[in-house]
């Protein structure tokens, strides 16, 4: 089986808390991992869609990335906007982590699906959105497709670590090349807290579109497919 969970914030100092978010974070860390196996089985994957650990760099980030890599099922790994550890794909794929594959211009078959996906970014019409913004906003849509393209014509699953929903909560250009794709579904996270008022779910086009950021989800990973 195909599960997804996005926004672990991992940091193993217990040093960064995300109780500012809300009741929901309280204790997330242990939540995350004593509920890991009794949900995954060994034969299953997780999707990580970002934001995987607080770490700064790739030697402080293994830690929490080893305790992933212990816990059950095949892990694929998405950057998230938090992830500073995150350097070349060479680099994080020479860790030694044996469950645990990395998601970046690339794709993975799982199950008789395709695995893509990219960090994405914020929409267009956010406020304060600038020229910089607009630059990563493109190469984002580029490793999208980048990663689409390099699949297989089995059903595809879209991982995106930013919602690809507008402020006005119609669907942005990353959704566009899901539909070009034909991609069956569409999983994303980050939005958090009052954040939660912009999810948007449902089957829309023929994608089925899931919210699985942490706090949302209750930090249990969800069924996907």
């Amino acid at each position: 089986m195909i599960y997804g969970l996005a926004d672990l914030h991992l940091d193993y100092t217990e040093e960064k808390s995300m109780e500012v978010f809300g009741d929901g974070w309280k204790d997330y860390q242990n939540r995350i991992f004593d509920k890991w196996n009794d949900i995954i089985s060994p034969d299953d994957t997780v999707l990580l869609a970002g934001d995987i650990s607080w770490a700064m760099d790739l030697d402080h980030a293994y830690i929490d990335l080893k305790k992933i890599d212990e816990k059950n099922g095949r892990k694929i790994i998405l950057k998230g906007n938090h992830d500073y550890w995150w350097t070349s794909l060479n680099k994080i794929n020479n860790l030694g982590l044996s469950t645990i594959d990395f998601l970046q211009n690339n794709s993975f078959t799982v199950e008789g699906y395709e695995i893509c996906g990219t960090r994405g970014w914020m929409s267009r019409d956010s406020k304060d959105f600038t020229d910089h913004d607009e630059k990563v906003f493109n190469r984002e849509l580029m490793r999208l497709e980048n990663s689409l393209k390099n699949a297989s014509d089995k059903e595809k699953i879209v991982m995106l670590h930013y919602p690809p929903i507008n402020v006005d909560r119609t669907f942005n250009e990353f959704f566009d090349i899901c539909k070009d794709y034909k991609v069956k579904h569409l999983v994303y996270g980050h939005l958090h807290g009052i954040g939660h008022r912009l999810i948007k779910e449902g089957i829309f086009d023929g994608i089925d579109v899931k919210c699985i950021a942490g706090d949302y989800i209750n930090f249990e990973a969800v069924r996907i497919g």
